[in-house]
């Protein structure tokens, strides 16, 4: 999670039964990785080079005292402080101030320090020396603010935040600062703007979270001085930790005709409210074709619970080969999306979406009013995987959680820290045993666990007990889990999980499982088994929602996962292969073993590689299968943000 914020908190209060799985190495087939998918010269990797821009109240009012014998000025100050201190080595970080250079005056908004790598002593000698003095000119600070963020290198798409400190309103009239955030929210992507309050009510407080919601970002409230370093850490730390993107860009077209052709591999686009777009893949008549869409939208921003994005195939003139939806089924603010479908062949192979030919990827997003109306960054993974090879009898499905179940016995004992990523290109891969991490309102952590062949992945994610800021009662946000499949489908836990809970500050748990890994699964109706049909590192998201802010008196809340993977693990697809074995002899069963390059029974994959974590070179992205029906059906489902 490289370039990330290293500072963590060794403290975790008292957490209650949860969960991750720790699943054991799958021996799989080998990937090939296209040549010149992911390093040809358009190739675009975002790594975390995003940047932030602080907007500081200057005005008048900020030499007011906040209640605790300092002034408000001296409380941001410290608050300043806090925040760089927490920000990763190097984060390009800068300040601009408002109302700090003339009694009055509209105009009065100057860049005290570019946007630049983190310079901590700097930007706190630069804060020190701001004296509040004249008015609030914050629709031209926004607008100038934007212009210091410094484009993405390379047309990368990462994160820009501007992050707006203010004890009042505007009191200039023009621009008005809610018109200049909606402008600049639509103007690109990776923009977003963020409000802190410090004691504001009314007709300011208004004021800020109109201009957050129109720039695609959060509204902090900060009554008093702890508050307000508080909500500056957790807007800043939000903007250091985006979603590492990766993948070669390309961009789909709004109707059929001038789709372009995509090879195996993993690309990036971008998707307005509302689109649709194609792409065209030639698939023979033999392989299964299989085709995930991660949108990313920026965290917290304003959706609606039935806002949805959907992935379909189509070949030609005949239709849907398959689709599927996912929603966010909550309203509280985005967090990554993803959809999945597979062209699966029938065993009978008589199907017209069994041909071969060439096929239709699509992608929409829906979209109600009042919605973020930014394009949201779109990452795509296309991937094929041959059939077994002639002979080669398969292991039956897997359609029951067995000892998988949610009564399954996780694992206990101290936990171990980790950090998760930052998305699927960068999970913290992770084994069985028990795991603590610490995660942010409207954040979204990623592990990865590897399962191979008759494993499955069973966990648990307890959200910490953790004290409550004054008048939170009564407040609710929620935390949720979501697994995925190597390649990037998620499992919907099949009525045997639940994997969302209610989070007030009070010890709260969610429990996730999947099915045993059988090459056969893919033939199933079941929408919790047909993808669970290939071994490789499953994914784990975690989230908390965004109005924990309103609750948790810390920056970051506790979370413990307790993983297991179940069941010992196969050489391979086939029927009757023997079961995998150590060095030593022994069975393999909780070890994070590579990927067997042989493959069992001839099965071939074309897929991609996605980045890896520190001290690795590069991690599979397996792109393998979903499923389609025995019965030669479209399966559809419809499934919440993790």
């Amino acid at each position: 999670m490289k370039a990330r914020n290293q500072h963590r908190t060794a403290r975790v209060g008292a957490l209650i039964g949860g969960a991750l799985f720790a699943l054991v190495a799958a021996t799989l087939p080998a990937l090939a990785v296209p040549q010149g998918a992911l390093d040809a010269p358009d190739a675009v990797r975002s790594d975390g080079s995003g940047s932030l821009v602080m907007v500081l109240d200057s005005s008048g009012s900020m030499g007011d005292d906040d209640g605790t014998g300092h002034t408000r000025m001296e409380s941001a100050r410290a608050a300043v402080g806090t925040v760089v201190d927490g920000l990763p080595d190097g984060y390009p970080t800068g300040l601009r101030v408002y109302g700090a250079d003339h009694p009055q005056g509209c105009t009065d908004t100057r860049l005290v320090r570019p946007v630049h790598k983190l310079d901590r002593a700097a930007m706190k000698q630069a804060v020190a020396a701001v004296r509040p003095r004249g008015d609030t000119p914050i629709g031209l600070s926004l607008r100038k603010a934007a212009q210091d963020l410094p484009e993405p290198a390379g047309g990368a798409i990462a994160a820009r935040t501007i992050l707006l400190i203010s004890d009042g309103e505007d009191n200039c009239g023009a621009p008005q600062p809610c018109e200049v955030a909606e402008q600049l929210g639509k103007e690109g992507v990776g923009l977003r703007i963020d409000t802190v309050g410090f004691q504001v009510k009314g007709a300011a407080r208004e004021q800020l979270q109109c201009v957050a919601n129109a720039g695609n970002g959060r509204y902090y409230d900060a009554p008093d001085a702890k508050a307000l370093a508080r909500q500056l850490q957790r807007a800043a730390q939000l903007s250091a930790d985006g979603y590492r993107l990766r993948g070669k860009r390309v961009s789909g077209a709004a109707t059929v005709d001038g789709a372009p052709v995509l090879v195996p591999g993993q690309y990036l686009d971008t998707i307005g409210p509302g689109e649709k777009r194609y792409y065209a893949v030639d698939l023979d008549a033999v392989s299964t074709a299989d085709f995930a869409a991660t949108a990313v939208p920026q965290p917290g921003a304003a959706v609606d619970t039935f806002d949805a994005l959907s992935t379909r195939i189509e070949y030609d003139e005949h239709g849907s080969c398959g689709t599927d939806t996912a929603r966010f089924l909550q309203k509280e603010g985005a967090v990554p999306l993803t959809s999945a479908v597979a062209r699966v062949r029938s065993q009978e192979g008589t199907r017209t979406c069994d041909r071969a030919g060439r096929y239709r990827l699509v992608v929409e997003r829906e979209s109600k009013k009042g919605s973020d109306a930014a394009r949201w960054p779109l990452e795509l993974v296309y991937g094929v995987e041959a059939p077994l090879a002639k002979g080669v009898t398969p292991a039956q499905s897997q359609t029951e959680y067995g000892p998988g179940g949610k009564e399954a016995s996780l694992p206990a004992g101290d936990p171990h820290d980790v950090r998760g990523g930052t998305g699927f290109n960068d999970a913290e891969t992770i084994s069985q045993g028990v795991w603590r991490d610490r995660i942010l309102p409207s954040q979204t952590l990623w592990y990865k666990v590897p399962a191979g062949w008759g494993q499955q992945v069973r966990y648990d994610v307890e959200f910490a007990n953790e004290p409550t800021v004054d008048g939170s009662t009564g407040t609710y946000s929620y935390g949720a889990t979501q697994l995925f499949t190597p390649a990037r489908h998620p499992l919907t836990g099949g009525g045997e999980f639940n994997p969302r809970t209610m989070y007030s500050g009070r010890p709260s748990a969610v429990a996730m499982g999947g099915v045993p890994v059988a090459w056969t699964n893919r033939y199933e109706v079941r929408s919790d088994v047909q993808p669970v049909h290939a071994g490789g590192g499953f994914y784990i998201s975690v989230t908390l929602g965004a109005q924990a802010a309103e609750i948790a008196e810390n920056p970051e809340i506790g979370v413990v996962l307790r993983v297991s993977v179940l069941g010992d693990e196969r050489t391979g697809p086939q029927h009757g292969a023997p079961v995998a074995t150590t060095q030593d002899g022994d069975k393999k069963g909780d070890s994070l073993a590579s990927a067997d390059s042989s493959g069992a029974g001839g099965a071939g994959w074309t897929g991609i590689a996605a980045a890896a974590g520190a001290a690795v070179m590069a991690a599979l992205v397996a792109v393998f299968v979903y499923v389609r029906s025995r019965r030669g059906a479209a399966a559809r489902t419809t499934r919440g943000s993790a």
